[in-house]
């Protein structure tokens, strides 16, 4: 058994590690339905439900000192490539359907939570607040609502599970309508958005031994500083210095994005390994606890995407959207950076800056959206 930090911290880096490698490796069709992210969660839960460790005072203090500082460095690092100039050049029309997925989303958590809000009593409307932040962005946007509403380990894997299995199967969902595109678009009078051109969006070079250096020291460096700054900062019942300090990284990632800063290579991939790497240390202090729950919660993220779907349909009936948009903006919340471009490939080519641009505009706001949802569901518990 393991009780020093030493071993536990081995075995996170390899955990981490383990199914990025094979997915690139051997491309296993498992990973279409459990993306590496949720398989890494579910064996390091595993283990320690095993007792493969020991939860001493020296690797609980591990485990605080981690979560603390990589989730404000991943979301600063995240933001690096995000380029407002170039998601607002996309045009009212692309910025609409955006906005209308999503309050159709922000709609389907609320009614969602008021249908089973009876078989959600306490502090379990917490992984649909979670839930929310990463369907409006990305599992980082998961993370750091967690952080920020005090969510308990064992709801964070209901709110992970929730988001793989629902979301591989809204996937297939998007895929297959795409021949009901010309019926869908004479149904709302909308032109098709296939001709849609835009400037392809920046690529993350390569990253250099010294670039990954100063990433590193760079995003360490943020997450310190927003932490200090957000323990002295006014705090309220949804508003904690963890709040503050992921919405600080945020805003200075941001501000840095649109610098001479951004062409340094390597944030992409270094804000890879260490989404990965957070989640990890998350699972190790998990357990099944209230697992017996998780169908509901499965039940109520295909009650969300359904809901969303049809309230995303009124809207492109009533403001002539064409059925590429509405798919991609979809994914784009839903799915998040890596699978949007795909679909978007799969409708038109030209429209894969688009689902890029969108995904990234969703990791901007997917913490704030699902702060929002959170309160909204904290009131309506109450």
């Amino acid at each position: 058994m393991i009780q020093t930090v030493w071993p536990y911290l081995v075995l996170m880096l390899l955990a981490a590690g383990a199914f990025p490698a094979l997915e690139r490796q051997f491309g296993w069709r498992i990973f279409n339905v459990l993306p590496p992210i949720v398989l890494t969660y579910l064996l390091v839960t595993a283990l320690a439900v095993s007792g493969l460790w020991k939860n001493t005072a020296e690797i609980q203090a591990a485990q605080g000192m981690l979560v603390e500082r990589m989730v404000p460095a991943l979301v600063f690092l995240l933001m690096i490539n995000c380029d407002l100039r170039a998601i607002f050049a996309l045009g009212p029309r692309v910025l609409a359907v955006f906005a209308c997925t999503s309050v159709s989303l922000f709609t389907a958590f609320v009614l969602t939570y008021l249908m089973f809000r009876h078989w959600l009593p306490g502090d379990a409307w917490h992984p649909l607040a979670a839930l929310s932040g990463s369907w409006m962005g990305g599992t980082a946007n998961m993370i750091a609502v967690k952080q920020a509403i005090g969510m308990s380990d064992t709801h964070l894997a209901m709110s992970l599970l929730t988001d793989a299995l629902c979301y591989s199967m809204w996937v297939v969902v998007l895929f297959s309508v795409a021949r009901l595109a010309p019926a869908f678009n004479r149904w709302t009078r909308a032109t098709s958005s296939a001709e849609l051109v835009v400037a392809q969006t920046r690529q993350d070079s390569p990253p250099t031994t010294d670039s990954v250096l100063l990433w590193l020291g760079l995003a360490l460096l943020v997450a310190a500083g927003s932490a200090w700054l957000g323990a002295r900062l006014p705090a309220s019942g949804m508003v904690s210095p963890t709040t503050w300090t992921i919405l600080l990284a945020t805003g200075l990632g941001l501000v840095a994005a649109h610098t001479p800063l951004a062409r340094l290579p390597g944030a992409g991939k270094i804000s890879g390994t260490l989404l990965v790497a957070v989640v990890a240390v998350l699972a190790s202090q998990s357990n099944f606890e209230g697992m017996g729950r998780a169908p509901l919660y499965l039940l109520c993220g295909v009650c969300i995407i359904g809901i969303q779907a049809v309230l995303l349909a009124l809207f492109a009936k009533l403001f002539r959207f064409d059925l590429y948009l509405c798919g991609i903006s979809s994914l784009a919340h839903i799915g998040g950076v890596a699978a949007t471009p795909v679909l978007a490939a799969t409708y038109a080519r030209p429209l894969v800056p688009v689902g890029v641009l969108l995904a990234l505009l969703g990791y901007i706001l997917g913490t704030g959206f699902g702060l929002l949802v959170a309160s909204v569901l904290s009131m309506l518990s109450a």
